[in-house]
């Protein structure tokens, strides 16, 4: 399925203004101060604007599941990411288009997207109380119950080397394109079992920019990752692994340290997960099968 943002289609309100795109980078006024001295210049800032996540099912009226604070752009992968990763949708099978909604210039048009699902979706789902924050994910989704029933443990996947592992941040930090600019942006990407760089999404918030890679790729047809290895530029928390899962993801390596909950989900899904992934070391904490030498 391939559903693409518009690239250059500029809406305009009600009095035939131009509704203008917010982009993932915004201009700002900083004093710099260094040994006594200040300096005022220009800086640039990684943007970090609401979404509003909203479905719309056959013969009904548009309802609202998500709020998130994210960073403008693949603004589709990210609703389909998010959907997809928090169970309410299973594939491209249940997606009929996905659109920026046409609300009145105040409420900022490319701040909300509709996406049009096939089906009905479970009551139940619906009526829970979705607010992502750019730091802390699914509030209230504190037990590893709360996902068992929509994720299989994934499947075998790839053995792959300690020296492979350790080259990925290098290549993650390589086309960090807007982290370049900020110095403030999370990153997810995907490698495929040699470390070929696959797909790469930033954003303010990590697991945000796990639900973009994984909305990309959903979108694309190519689930479940069975042979993807999953890097994340910070921690690893329990929302991360729990995406990852949902969309088969044998390995997860992150640059810093996984929560507690992070290794319990991995270990319980039979997921490899690896921290601290820097200067040529990295602990293994799930799944040391899947990492050549890791076992005795």
């Amino acid at each position: 399925m391939a559903i693409n943002e518009p690239a250059e289609a500029l809406p305009t309100d009600g009095e035939g203004a131009v509704i203008e795109r917010p982009t993932s980078t915004t201009r700002t006024g900083v004093i710099t101060m260094e040994a006594g001295t200040r300096k005022q210049r220009r800086d640039r800032l990684a943007t970090e604007e609401p979404m509003e996540i909203r479905i719309e099912e056959p013969g009904s009226e548009q309802r609202n599941v998500a709020v998130t604070m994210r960073t403008p752009g693949h603004d589709f992968d990210l609703a389909a990411g998010f959907l997809f990763t928090e169970g309410l949708i299973d594939g491209t099978q249940d997606v009929r288009g996905i659109r920026y909604c046409a609300v009145p210039r105040e409420q900022q048009h490319y701040n909300v997207v509709s996406v049009g699902v096939t089906r009905t979706l479970a009551d139940f789902e619906m009526q829970r109380n979705f607010y992502a924050t750019s730091s802390c994910g699914i509030c209230g989704k504190a037990s590893l119950d709360a996902i068992e029933t929509r994720c299989a443990p994934v499947t075998d996947g790839p053995v792959v080397d300690a020296a492979l592992l350790v080259t990925l941040p290098d290549e993650l930090r390589r086309a960090q394109s807007v982290f370049d600019r900020t110095g403030g942006l999370h990153a997810a990407a995907l490698f495929d079992a040699v470390g070929k760089l696959l797909v790469v999404r930033e954003d303010v918030g990590r697991h945000n920019a796990v639900d973009k890679v994984i909305g990309a790729e959903l979108l694309a047809g190519r689930l479940p990752l069975s042979d993807r290895i999953l890097l994340v530029s910070g921690r690893a928390s329990f929302e991360i692994v729990q995406k990852a899962a949902r969309a088969g993801i044998p390995i997860i390596c992150a640059v810093s340290a996984p929560s507690s909950l992070a290794v319990d989900t991995a270990r319980r899904f039979g997921m490899t997960l690896a921290g601290f992934l820097r200067d040529e070391r990295f602990n293994v904490y799930a799944g040391p099968q899947r990492i050549a030498g890791a076992l005795p």
